[in-house]
């Protein structure tokens, strides 16, 4: 009996469940998706301006992305995984 208990503690535990991890790897694509997009946008040449770093892409919509992606993170974490 004492040695079925033992084996039962034992048993490797995870924190999180995989619903938790599955919003995980949405979130950090997500993060990863607005990082994606706020690069670029630079010139070769310094003496030459390029207006292209000024989209609506690089300074609305990609840290926007970014800041979803931080909120499903945090969503994540506390998503209770046995609750059903």
């Amino acid at each position: 009996m004492g040695e079925q208990k033992r084996k039962e503690a034992s048993k490797p535990h995870f924190i999180f469940g995989k619903k938790n991890y599955k919003f995980m790897f949405i979130g950090l694509a997500v993060i990863a998706l607005g990082y994606i997009l706020m690069s670029g946008g630079g010139s070769d040449d310094p003496n030459i301006f390029n207006p292209e770093i000024f989209s609506w892409i690089r300074i609305r919509l990609a840290p926007t992305l970014v800041l979803i992606g931080f909120g499903i993170q945090i969503y994540a974490i506390l998503l209770n995984p046995d609750k059903k």
